[in-house]
């Protein structure tokens, strides 16, 4: 391999970019259900710290939504300028898939974000939540078409190859194929623990900061409650999903694992150093029989090694280790979230101590999400389109310099907006300051 190898540059550009709008659509997903849920407590009760809480977060999610849009349109320019294999060899079912998303989710949150924003003195109690409902709703719905897409990518079904390009047969088959419904939960549950974190985090901010206002404590309640919820749920969901890509896709669970060899009775590696010249692990600490247990509910069930899948098998170090990220940010927040509810259960407040750790795990969800988003996307190699088309043959014949120039300009840019986006949620929450119960335009005006 070259030292500026275009391929590898490509790759790192898509996954910058990815990697980068994979974030916002992550807390936007969940967050417009939070805001759905504040709004209507305020229906129901008339209670105006609900809506204040209302107010904080339509600010926060406006701004997530804005940083999502943008750095997803730089995606699709990718696919012309770097991956042309891509659309010509998939594009039949490929494009329908983005196209719907376009069509049914993202004009549905864009048409009704601006009455959320905007519009509640306008158009009346009723229409402004129920603008606030399609807007969670479109979140979920765009969620639901970019995971089908992804979902075919890894367990292709529902068409046919002529001439080397594929042409759908049956288009339920393709949306829902067979690890769709696994990869949309886990996503979905992702989202929402990605969401509670950042509201319990921000939250806990402005407690620590002495903002105690009654519209800060039902937020960080709900952020906490949530996300006691949901953990054990990912927990399950993840388990399956496990099961089914062992399935359909075992030499990604093979590099998950560190199993080189056939194994029975394989064992959980707490710790290793996978070691791709010996074919084996440096330093390996594990418990026994766990792996097997854990993937065939047998501990002595047997599991496919990696040998099984020569030339056929991703990097095993960045599975690996993403697989062991993942499920230690989900310990935490599993450890966090019961902690800190077991204290609010009874309408107490939480400790300085647990105050500081919700703090601490604000974005923990990023972490999780992107360390199972990597595992994903790395795990498939060395194919694109799982049996159907390999990265390298979609590639285009643009010089790697041309691709290191907007490499280096992208990862300055996401920088630099990252580093924006981080500060001024913070400085929202601190100059929050006494509620505003003016309409939300003016509260985004000020902001």
């Amino acid at each position: 391999m070259s030292e500026l190898d275009p391929a590898l540059l490509a790759r790192i550009q898509f996954a910058a970019n990815i990697s980068f709008h994979i974030l916002f659509p992550t807390i936007t997903i969940a967050l417009g259900w939070f805001l759905l849920f504040f709004k209507l407590r305020f229906v129901r009760t008339g209670e105006q710290h609900w809506l204040d809480a209302y107010y904080f977060w339509v600010k926060v999610f406006a701004l997530t939504f804005a940083l999502g849009v943008v750095s997803g349109i730089t995606m699709s320019f990718q696919f012309g300028t770097n991956w042309p294999g891509f659309m010509e060899t998939v594009g039949n079912i490929a494009g329908p898939l983005l196209a719907y998303e376009v069509l049914t989710a993202f004009f549905l949150e864009a048409s009704f974000l601006g009455i959320m924003l905007f519009g509640r003195k306008r158009v009346g109690e009723r229409m402004h939540t129920l603008a606030t409902a399609l807007v969670a709703g479109g979140t979920t719905l765009s969620a639901f078409w970019i995971l089908a897409l992804n979902s075919w990518m890894q367990t292709p079904v529902g068409f046919e190859m002529i001439d080397g390009v594929a042409h759908p047969t049956d288009w339920f088959a393709i949306v829902f194929n067979p690890s769709f419904p696994y990869r949309l939960s886990h996503m979905l549950l992702a989202s929402g623990l990605t969401a509670s974190f950042l509201v319990a985090g921000l939250s806990a901010y402005r407690w620590l900061r002495g903002d105690r206002g009654q519209d800060v404590r039902a937020a960080l309640r709900a952020g906490v409650f949530v996300a006691a919820l949901l953990i054990p749920l990912q927990i399950l969901a993840g388990d399956l999903h496990g099961l089914n890509t062992l399935e359909h896709q075992p030499a990604k669970v093979a590099a998950m694992e560190g199993v080189w060899q056939d194994e029975k009775g394989a064992p959980a590696l707490i710790f290793a150093i996978p070691n791709e010249e010996t074919r084996s692990n440096d330093y390996a600490i594990g418990i026994p029989k766990l792996a097997s247990l854990i993937l065939t509910h047998d501990p002595d069930g047997e599991i496919k090694g990696l040998d099984s899948f020569i030339g056929e098998h991703p990097p095993v170090a960045p599975v690996f280790w993403g697989f062991r990220v993942m499920v230690g940010i989900g310990l935490l927040m599993l450890a966090v979230s019961w902690w800190t509810a077991w204290r609010l259960r009874r309408g107490g407040e939480p400790s300085m101590w647990q105050a500081r750790a919700l703090l601490a795990m604000t974005f923990s969800g990023w972490v999780a999400t992107l360390a199972g988003w990597y595992v994903t996307e790395i795990g498939r190699q060395p194919w694109l389109v799982t049996g159907v088309l390999r990265t390298g043959d979609a590639i285009s014949a643009t010089p790697a310099p041309i691709i290191g120039i907007s490499l280096a300009a992208y990862l300055l840019l996401y920088v630099a907006l990252l580093a924006a986006y981080v500060s001024v949620l913070f400085y929202l929450a601190r100059h929050r300051g006494k509620p505003d119960h003016r309409p939300a335009v003016a509260g985004l005006q000020e902001a």
